[in-house]
């Protein structure tokens, strides 16, 4: 039991070291980490806008749009199954009849079947985990007006997701993200 939930803690801090990772902002200073650095190639990278929230609607030109699928692994889990167990019980039974002196009670037993069940681990089972939804990401240049935030990533509804893949590159896009970064 011990060693399931050591396996279970350290299997999620690596995913939450691993999606912190993929971050790639310096929180402190909300700008991209080696953003505008290099060869001037900007392809994969992105800067989470440390101010978008689900409610915040972002306007800028369309950049790129991205759909990360769905990612799943294989794991397991106890198997539960359903024992059942039956019992039999005597029961008394009587009836009266009569009044006063004349009063007769008659009295017979009988036998009760009692099936009880109950949910019992019978090894494991192995299933499909989902370690990440199905994502649509859109990136921005010009990001509210400011011509310096440029490829800042976001995800989006599906529909949003749509509407981009038909809309011209560097087409303004006004629109509600689910989360910042991709």
């Amino acid at each position: 039991m011990f060693k399931r939930v050591a396996t279970a803690a350290l299997t999620a801090a690596v995913l939450i070291a691993g999606l912190g990772a993929c971050g790639g902002a310096d929180q402190g200073s909300g700008h991209s980490v080696g953003a505008g650095q290099g060869s001037g190639s900007t392809t994969g990278q992105h800067r989470p806008d440390a101010s978008a929230t689900a409610d915040a609607r972002v306007f800028g030109l369309l950049d790129e749009v991205r759909h990360r699928a769905v990612m799943t692994t294989r794991a397991t889990r106890p198997h539960m199954t359903r024992k059942c167990t039956t019992a039999t019980h005597r029961v008394r039974h009587s009836s009266s009849s009569g009044s006063g002196s004349k009063r007769r009670t008659r009295t017979w037993y009988s036998t009760e079947h009692v099936r009880t069940c109950k949910r019992v681990r019978s090894g494991t089972e192995t299933y499909t985990r989902v370690v990440r939804p199905e994502q649509w990401c859109v990136s921005l240049d010009d990001v509210g007006g400011h011509t310096k935030q440029d490829n800042v990533w976001y995800r989006v509804s599906r529909t949003t997701y749509n509407t981009a893949v038909g809309t011209d590159k560097h087409a303004r896009m006004d629109f509600t993200p689910t989360h910042s970064g991709c």
